[in-house]
């Protein structure tokens, strides 16, 4: 099995959301982590392909294309990764978006989802449709965006300054979890 993992938001161009108060911004928060997410996919025997990019469709030519990139890879799972932010700063949690219910999309999401709540202890805002985001929307194998935790919240974004190879590891369960239940299912 083969999985794309695209770090959100693009260093440097689009920081994504930011917390002033620890000088941190999504985009070095995902790429640490997926960075370590490939390491722990990699040592399970999963092929990795990664793209942080601010060319989700083609917009913006300076740069790889995303969703094109991802799919010509040859991937079996697309994984992007972010944090939420929210102007209540008591919004914290998990949350895994998908095109739409049913099908290997929500399968993965769920598997991922809940290793990252059972072993981080964040709170479980659930699997939700996002049809409209661009990763989702335009990527021929199934894919997920996974809301790792709010960045605008004070014990959350702790968790995503700190415990980065802990996310890493869970997101990485959830991604073998679901590859057993595909390779179960295709025998």
């Amino acid at each position: 099995m083969k999985t794309f993992i695209n770090p959100g938001h693009h260093i440097g161009v689009d920081s994504g959301a930011v917390n002033e108060k620890y000088h941190v911004c999504e985009a070095q928060i995902v790429k640490d982590i997926a960075v370590l997410l490939r390491f722990y996919l990699e040592a399970a025997y999963v092929q990795v392909e990664m793209l942080q990019s601010d060319n989700l469709l083609g917009e913006n030519p300076k740069y790889y294309p995303v969703v094109q990139t991802a799919n010509g890879s040859g991937a079996d799972l697309f994984v992007s990764l972010h944090c939420n932010s929210a102007e209540n700063r008591l919004a914290h949690g998990t949350e895994t978006l998908i095109y739409g219910s049913g099908g290997k999309a929500e399968k993965a999401a769920s598997c991922i989802q809940r290793q990252l709540v059972d072993s981080l202890g964040t709170l479980d805002r659930g699997i939700k449709e996002r049809p409209g985001l661009a990763v989702l929307r335009g990527t021929t194998m199934p894919a997920v965006l996974v809301e790792i935790a709010f960045i605008s919240n004070e014990d959350d974004v702790n968790l995503l300054m700190h415990q980065k190879a802990a996310i890493a590891r869970a997101i990485a369960r959830g991604i073998t979890d679901w590859e057993r239940s595909e390779a179960t299912i295709a025998v």
